[in-house]
């Protein structure tokens, strides 16, 4: 039987091309899932920020599930159910977060 190589995709590999003053960008990553299903990943978020309650009005206000994880290379990552990018770039905007041009949408 032959070998299948399969190739990994990594969604925060071109996090590291930036220069830097890439560090201080928000990265709001779309992730497939199985068939339809997909995760949205925030990532790069200040250190000052309380991501915890963030996420929980991300929850609140998008109707969707979501969840803080911890990632060596990128801090703490927020994770939503569903394709969230423009709701989370809007909301961070809105809110005053983020500035719009320091929030980088990856995906499809």
């Amino acid at each position: 039987m032959a070998d299948v190589q399969f190739n990994n995709f990594d969604a925060f590999d071109d996090a590291a091309d930036g220069n830097a003053q890439g560090e201080d960008k928000v990265h709001v990553r779309v992730q497939q899932r199985n068939g339809r299903k997909c995760i949205t990943t925030v990532a790069g978020l200040a250190d000052d920020l309380d991501v915890k309650r963030i996420c929980k009005a991300f929850k609140k206000n998008f109707s969707c599930n979501g969840a803080v994880q911890k990632d060596e290379d990128a801090g703490e990552v927020i994770q939503l159910s569903g394709d969230q990018r423009t709701n989370v770039k809007s909301f961070l905007v809105d809110q005053e977060i983020c500035l719009n041009d320091s929030i980088v949408l990856h995906g499809f």
